[in-house]
């Protein structure tokens, strides 16, 4: 029989890691073995040496910065704005009636239907890339602040009515924390549209440095070892930013459980 402390190191591994695990031994099998014979299939141990010992690969932490230095930038001008309107669109009725329609029209489009547009607009540089990361994060945000603002119940609303409380303070100390919930969620949404965004912009774009752009052009190499390192830290970083996400959701509203 065997040994029960045998099989306690495997305890230890977390249930979501046995798949992704079970994957890699596979592939490292299949590599080893040879049972693959194509050029467009590569170790294991190729993808994870690229970015240290490759000099195309290692071009992965620039492009990394850059994706994430257009995410923070642009993400920011879509937050600002998307909160602004969802909470005017939220509160005031003239807002809901004449602005609310149109942007709920816009958001059903594609958002890389924007893509062959914006370029028309604005061109291949950076400004379309910014721009449609910040149309990414404004979309979620703008639902989020929205919806938020409208969940205040009806009895403070007319408790704050009664007591003669200024619209600043209804709005700062009312609708706001009763919209909090609402905006965490958004914030995490938002943050993943926006890391989505910007690499499909990059990619479909071409030009510049960005994760993106890095895939793209390793595609156009037949470099599948770097195409994968890419893909790797494309996965990474959307793990890192929905993770910063969370933190800052439950700092935001600490009474709501995940």
């Amino acid at each position: 029989m065997a040994d029960p402390g045998y099989f306690r190191p495997l305890s230890a591994v977390p249930k979501g890691a046995w798949l992704p695990l079970g994957l890699l031994a596979l592939w490292s099998g299949l590599a080893l073995g040879h049972v693959v014979e194509s050029p467009l299939f590569i170790s294991p141990l190729s993808v994870l040496s690229a970015p240290f010992a490759d000099p195309d690969g290692r071009e992965i932490w620039a492009a990394l910065g850059a994706s994430l230095l257009r995410v923070f930038a642009g993400g920011i001008v879509g937050a600002v704005l998307g909160l602004a309107l969802g909470t005017a669109c939220g509160l005031l009725r003239v807002a809901a009636l004449s602005l609310a329609p149109t942007v709920h029209s816009l958001r059903q489009i594609a958002v890389f239907a924007w893509i062959p547009l914006f370029t028309a607009w604005l061109g291949n540089g950076e400004t379309t890339k910014l721009v449609f990361t910040a149309l990414s994060t404004f979309f979620p945000l703008f639902l989020a602040a929205e919806q938020g603002m409208r969940a205040t119940p009806a009895a403070l609303q007319e408790a704050a009515a009664t007591l003669g409380l200024s619209r600043r303070t209804r709005l700062l100390q009312l609708h706001f924390p009763a919209a909090l919930p609402n905006i965490a969620i958004g914030i995490q949404i938002a943050a993943l549209s926006a890391w989505i965004g910007t690499i499909g912009a990059e990619y479909a774009i071409g030009n510049g440095r960005g994760l993106g752009s890095y895939i793209a052009s390793a595609r156009d190499q037949f470099r599948m070892d770097i195409v994968l390192v890419g893909v790797l830290a494309l996965a990474a970083g959307g793990v890192a930013l929905h993770r910063v996400c969370r933190l800052i959701a439950a700092r935001l509203s600490p009474w709501t459980k995940d």
